[in-house]
């Protein structure tokens, strides 16, 4: 069997304080049917010395590229960047605020095997503790993801595409979504790998939570409308089936549950008004701070 090649796309906006850390799993990736081309970090006007970073790693490994923009354009714009750059068959795209597991890249690109196969997506793990709430609402909204994601694949955080997109919307607040869709009119299949981990950090505060899912609420809407596509998690029937199932399982869980719910809600209305009252597109988003830092990695 030929062996697959892949080239991969770091998103970065001053990330200095995960991108080594994200370079070197990348480089330590365990490989046997894949071959990683390029490493191609698109750095959109980053000021916080991630650019020299990354020049240090590129200047000892020739697979390692920077992409420095010096305007901060949006994620999409600097997705699109990398795209009309690399010609590999597979291309991966990582944001820069994540750590894969050694095998992850091995799986998400040797899936392509498979010529149904069109778009494949690992594991998010947060690192975020469950002590408090904040933690707490982290670990299990990401453990829904995951569940819901086995019933009908739900990618982000890092996924693998074929190299037959020329372009995603500029403007798309949700580009993993926007390139599922375009996936899926091309008539190929999606495939979540539940043991391809990406580990990665939720927030730590209430206000960075419900900023990230307000946008991600005002993405999805835009999706909907500019793309005629909607992803697995706005099936409020499938929510509320897995919420239940969590709740059965796990009867302590359900004032967490409803307190994710509510946090929820609030969030979509949030975003429905920044859309369609604000006129407000957040497709170049205030960062996350507290999510910056991978502090298992150290």
């Amino acid at each position: 069997m030929p062996l697959i090649h892949c080239s991969l796309g770091i998103i970065v906006y001053n990330e200095a304080g995960n991108i080594a850390k994200l370079l070197r799993s990348l480089q330590n990736q365990k490989l046997e049917k894949v071959v990683i081309d390029k490493i191609i970090v698109v750095s959109s006007a980053c000021t916080d010395g991630t650019d020299d970073i990354v020049r240090q790693f590129a200047a000892e490994d020739e697979k390692i590229e920077l992409l420095a923009e010096p305007e901060r354009r949006g994620k999409s714009a600097a997705i699109n960047s990398f795209i009309s750059k690399a010609d590999s068959e597979i291309l991966i795209i990582e944001s820069g605020d994540t750590i894969p597991a050694l095998d992850t890249v091995e799986k998400m690109a040797g899936i392509f095997a498979d010529k149904r196969i069109g778009m494949s997506g690992g594991r998010p793990v947060p690192e975020n503790c469950a002590c408090n709430a904040i933690g707490k609402a982290v670990q299990l909204l990401w453990d829904l993801h995951h569940r819901m994601a086995l019933k009908s694949p739900k990618l982000g955080e890092m996924v693998a595409f074929r190299n037959i997109i020329r372009a995603i919307p500029e403007k798309s607040a949700v580009d993993e979504a926007s390139i599922e869709a375009m996936i899926m009119e091309q008539g190929l299949e999606l495939r979540y790998l539940p043991d391809a981990l990406v580990y990665n950090k939720g927030p730590e505060n209430w206000r960075e939570f419900i900023s990230q899912r307000r946008r991600i609420a005002s993405g999805h809407i835009w999706l909907s409308e500019q793309q005629e596509y909607k992803v697995a998690s706005q099936n409020g029937g499938l929510l509320l089936q897995l919420a239940i199932d969590q709740v059965m399982r796990k009867p302590y869980d359900l004032p967490y549950i409803i307190m994710i719910a509510a946090v929820e809600v609030y969030s979509r209305f949030l975003g429905w008004w920044d859309l369609k009252v604000l006129k407000k597109n957040p497709f170049k988003w205030e960062i996350a701070k507290t999510t910056k830092k991978m502090q298992r990695f150290e």
